[in-house]
């Protein structure tokens, strides 16, 4: 049986390339975020693939989400520790 969803790695290339026009109207350091949020959803490309859902960018976000909340954590356990 061949696959019927892409690869989640050709998925977030071509998501990439839909979000370019929105990137383009992003200050420079905004794009530098910008980018750094899509690499962030390199870090979860076997647990995206295992997801297998049809559209990619909720993946990818659900990837960048998580991110995220890993660095709130670390914030928050560095301010406890700190006090």
């Amino acid at each position: 049986m061949g696959r019927t969803i892409p690869s989640f790695r050709l998925a977030l290339s071509t998501e990439e390339t839909r979000w370019k026009p929105f990137r383009s109207t992003l200050d420079k350091s905004d794009r530098k975020a910008f980018d750094r949020m899509f690499s962030d959803t390199r870090l979860y490309l076997a647990a995206s693939t295992c997801a297998a859902r049809p559209v990619p960018v909720h993946t990818a976000m659900i990837s960048i989400a998580f991110r995220h909340q890993k660095r709130l954590e670390v914030i928050k356990a560095t301010r406890r520790e700190g006090r």
